[in-house]
C-alpha cells in the first residue's frame, strides 16, 4: 500500500450563512486551523441581520472569498458557492459543522491509495450538541463502496462528508427546496468512477432538528428523487417494506 503523497489536492470549502451568528464561529475555526494548507474558504452569506457579517470580518484574511447579497434560499446561495470555487474537490459546510479534526483534509489525502483523485471522497459524520462534545454517530452509517444507487437505502453519506470532484460538480437543481442536496450527491455519483471510502470521520455534525413541517416537505421531495432515479415501483415497495419491517418491529 502505497501513500501516493505527491497528491496535493485543492480543497474549496463552502459555508452558506443567514444570521448564523451563534453558530458560525466554531465552523470557520474549524477550517483555518487545518493543517492541510491548499485549501480556499468560500463564505455565501444571504445579507444577514445579526453577528454574522461581524464574525467573517474578524477572520477576513483568512477566507478566501465572501459574498453578502440575498439570494433565492439556500440551495442558490450553494450554486453561487461553486461558481466561485477554484479547487479539485468541493465541500459545503454548514454554520455549526465542522471539520471533526484539525488534520481531517491532511488524512484525507493521505487516505488514498491509487496515484489518481478519486471522483468523490466520503465518511462518516459524527453528531454533536452545542458545546461540540460527541452525541452518536450519524443514524446511518457510510456504505463500504459507495455507489449511485446506494441512496435507494435514504441518504447514506451526509452531505457534508461528500467531497465531489469540481469538474464532476453541477448546480443544485432549484426545483427542489429541501432535498435537491440528495439530487445532486446522485448526479455526481452516476458520473463518477471511482468513490473513495477514507474511513474516517469527516463532520461532526451540529444536532438541530429540522422543524417537522419541512422534514415532511424533505420526504416527500427525497421519495420523487428516488423514483426518478430509481423508478416507480421499487421506489414504492422499498417503502412499503420499511412500513411492513416498522409494524412487524412492535
Amino acid at each position: 500500500m502505497h501513500n501516493f503523497h505527491h497528491l496535493h489536492p485543492k480543497f474549496s470549502i463552502i459555508t452558506v450563512t443567514y444570521n448564523a451568528g451563534a453558530t458560525l464561529e466554531d465552523t470557520i475555526q474549524s477550517v483555518i486551523t487545518q493543517s492541510y494548507k491548499n485549501l480556499e474558504y468560500i463564505i455565501v452569506d444571504g445579507g444577514s441581520k445579526d453577528r454574522t457579517l461581524e464574525i467573517i470580518g474578524q477572520y477576513r484574511t483568512h477566507i478566501t472569498k465572501v459574498v453578502s447579497e440575498p439570494d433565492k434560499g439556500l440551495y442558490d446561495a450553494m450554486n453561487k458557492g461553486i461558481g466561485m470555487a477554484t479547487g479539485d474537490y468541493i465541500c459545503f459546510l454548514n454554520a455549526g459543522d465542522e471539520l471533526h479534526e484539525d488534520d481531517t483534509l491532511s488524512l484525507m489525502v493521505h487516505s488514498i491509495t491509487e496515484n489518481t483523485l478519486p471522483d468523490v471522497l466520503y465518511g462518516e459524520t459524527a453528531i454533536v450538541d452545542e458545546e461540540g462534545h460527541f452525541l452518536r454517530m450519524r443514524r446511518l452509517s457510510a456504505p463500504e463502496h459507495l455507489t449511485w444507487r446506494s441512496f435507494k437505502n435514504g441518504m447514506m453519506v451526509c452531505h457534508q462528508a461528500f467531497f465531489a470532484r469540481r469538474d464532476l460538480v453541477e448546480p443544485f437543481d432549484l426545483r427542489y427546496r429541501f432535498s435537491a442536496d440528495f439530487d445532486w450527491c446522485i448526479r455526481i455519483m452516476k458520473k463518477s468512477q471511482m468513490l473513495h471510502n477514507t474511513h474516517l470521520t469527516l463532520i461532526d455534525y451540529l444536532n438541530e432538528g429540522m422543524t417537522t413541517r419541512n422534514h415532511k416537505a424533505s420526504l416527500k421531495e427525497r421519495f420523487r428523487i428516488m423514483c426518478k432515479y430509481y423508478g416507480y415501483l421499487p421506489t414504492v415497495m422499498r417503502h412499503l417494506g420499511f412500513v411492513v419491517r416498522a409494524i412487524v418491529k412492535k
